[in-house]
């Protein structure tokens, strides 16, 4: 009946005229409120089907069916530099994305020297896609960021008993004096020796190990996995960073 018709579109609205009476307040029920953010997509937001676009020819499509939850698609998680703060999503098969929100720390590879350290990320410099994603430091994947170097020239200083990027003349605390000065067996000093002989590391890259900060990619998604992991830039393509960055400053 009509009646019936009014009272279930009040509770749809958050009216709730069995209520009107009670000394409490009724609590607000609405349609959206109750829906959870994934539905919520599904009703108002992203979608990524191709029935609501006009045809080739300008005509417009009949919607033959509702939205489905394949077809939604959620906003980027536009990860910022800051403490670590991750989303989970739940996603198709009951599977998780970790949506990262913030990250400010990575596992970052040394390749040539086969090393692989937990280090700080400081800063987003060149990004080939998009400059607008440098200019808000967001952190994507084949993004170039700076990380710090301290992790990698104390294995590097531990590994051949060699200083990497150290003034001449600079003071030695006392920890590192043992490393690097250590009085070793005959043994043990012939194994070093045989290291020093592969110790060569490219100028450029010692270049920033002087300044304390390396170039490196980000190779993992951190708005899928939830971490910003991946490699120091040498050679070639450390090069080629190199010369994009100097051209952007340089405009």
């Amino acid at each position: 009946s009509f009646s019936d018709c009014c009272i279930r579109l009040s509770a749809l609205c958050g009216y709730q005229p069995w209520r009107a009476e009670d000394s409490e307040p009724c609590p607000a029920t609405s349609r959206w409120a109750l829906l959870s953010s994934d539905q919520a997509a599904l009703r108002s937001g992203i979608s990524r089907d191709n029935w609501h676009k006009r045809r080739k020819t300008g005509g417009k499509r009949k919607p033959y069916h509702k939205k489905r939850k394949y077809e939604l698609g959620r906003p980027p998680a536009n990860t910022k530099i800051g403490p670590r703060r991750i989303h989970t999503v739940r996603v198709r098969g009951g599977n998780k994305k970790y949506r990262a929100l913030r990250l400010d720390v990575g596992n970052f590879s040394w390749g040539s020297e086969c090393c692989t350290r937990k280090t700080r990320i400081i800063d987003v410099v060149y990004n080939a896609s998009n400059n607008e994603l440098v200019r808000t430091k967001t952190l994507v994947k084949n993004c170039i960021v700076l990380i710090d170097s301290t992790p990698y020239r104390q294995w590097y200083e531990a590994h051949y008993a060699l200083p990497l990027g150290r003034k001449k003349g600079a003071k030695l605390t006392p920890e590192e004096e043992e490393i690097l000065n250590k009085k070793r067996s005959k043994k043990i000093q012939k194994k070093y020796d045989e290291r020093k002989k592969n110790a060569k590391i490219a100028s450029i890259l010692e270049e920033q190990f002087q300044q304390g900060k390396l170039l490196a990619c980000i190779a993992s998604r951190p708005g899928q996995c939830g971490r910003a992991d991946g490699y120091v830039l040498e050679g070639k393509e450390l090069e080629f960073y190199l010369r994009k960055i100097k051209a952007r400053k340089g405009k």
